[in-house]
């Protein structure tokens, strides 16, 4: 499986990444191993699963850079959060 998930910080920032092996991919963000994530401690609060890495990779691109559909999930997320 391949996955695609967003992380929140304690201070509210969120992050989102791709990996195959998400729990893995997780701890290296709390180990400070991610350039765009240090200094910060990271939860998991969605990700979403897929069979291809073509898919997930694709997903991950829309989420990153179409802000409609970013806005639409992370108001979703935002109110099952609150």
């Amino acid at each position: 499986m391949f996955y695609v998930y967003v992380l929140r910080s304690e201070r509210g920032e969120h992050y989102i990444g791709y990996s195959a092996d998400l729990k893995t991919r997780v701890a290296s963000h709390n180990r400070n191993q991610n350039r765009s994530t240090r200094g910060q401690i990271w939860s998991l609060i969605y990700y979403e699963a897929y069979s291809t890495d073509k898919a997930a990779r694709d997903r991950e691109r829309i989420l990153k850079h179409d802000g409609r559909t970013r806005r639409a999930l992370m108001e979703r997320l935002l109110r099952h959060h609150e």
